[in-house]
């Protein structure tokens, strides 16, 4: 791996991971900020597409600013290679902490769904849709603080209007009109969020075997409930709700959950264990 000392003003500290991107720990030589930095391989960077996305996901995360949102500090380029530089965050992806059971219970569980919720609606109202939510792109920090990450698959509803000519996701997480190749909306990243937060109650995401892009087209999901029995039946509710296949028929924005889910609490309904 080709790691460099350092990237503009930003000395690397300590490699985080990564993929066609590399993550590391940096620190800000001017300010002294302990950062996170993100740049793009040496293979990556001759690709014009690629190098164009890594632009467009620092142009979109940089232009917001939430509690739920991890940011984006700064951004630019050395010998070629594009770097973002982003706040380092504590804790551990969603993935890790469902895997080692650390999500909490129920209750727990809906108050980081709420958080994400609640990110997204705030990105939709600036015209940015996700359309990569998944786990691992969720964050939850070690004062329970959740953080929406990688914009890398986001687009603006401007330009995401007409179909599209390729699949860009997760499987498991999937909206069955991002996998036709149908515009994307804000009801395209619920039913991800849906898939998702499937997976943090029942412990699986809804379509685990076989066709898997098949069975969110066409399948039915089975009830969370099914995997685990203490789950309320209000929250069951919600979840397949989300899960419905055709989007007009989901809710009508991602406001109205975490409205439902302390309305449901509120009334003293059980969250189950």
């Amino acid at each position: 791996m080709d790691t460099p000392q350092r990237i503009g003003k930003y000395e690397l500290e300590q490699f985080l991971g990564g993929g066609m991107s590399h993550v590391y720990k940096a620190r800000d030589t001017v300010i002294g900020r302990t950062v996170a930095v993100k740049i793009l391989t040496p293979a990556a960077s001759e690709d014009a597409e690629a190098k164009a996305r890594f632009l467009r996901e620092a142009q979109m995360a940089g232009g917001i600013a939430h509690e739920n949102i991890m940011s984006v500090y700064d951004f630019g380029e050395d010998q070629g290679r594009p770097f973002m530089v982003m706040e380092l965050l504590s804790g551990e992806d969603l993935r890790s902490a469902i895997k080692n059971g650390r999500t909490g219970d129920v209750a727990a569980r809906l108050r980081i769904a709420i958080q994400v919720a609640k990110a997204l609606e705030y990105i939709h109202q600036h015209k940015i849709i996700h359309r990569d939510i998944k786990p691992e792109n969720i964050q939850v920090t070690s004062t329970g603080t959740v953080k929406l990450m990688d914009f890398g698959l986001a687009a603006v509803v401007s330009s995401a209007t007409d179909k599209v000519t390729s699949i860009r996701g997760t499987p498991f997480y999937m909206a069955p009109e991002q996998i036709i190749g149908e515009a994307p909306s804000g009801l395209t990243d619920q039913y991800s969020l849906g898939c998702t937060l499937f997976h943090m109650v029942a412990g699986r995401p809804p379509f685990l075997e076989g066709d898997v892009l098949y069975q969110h087209i066409h399948t039915e999901p089975s009830s969370p409930r099914r995997w685990n029995p203490k789950i309320p039946v209000w929250l069951d509710a919600i979840i397949l709700r989300m899960l419905v296949k055709i989007p007009a028929r989901r809710f009508p924005s991602l406001d109205v959950i975490p409205q439902e889910i302390e309305r449901c609490l509120a009334s003293g309904r059980p969250a189950g264990v």
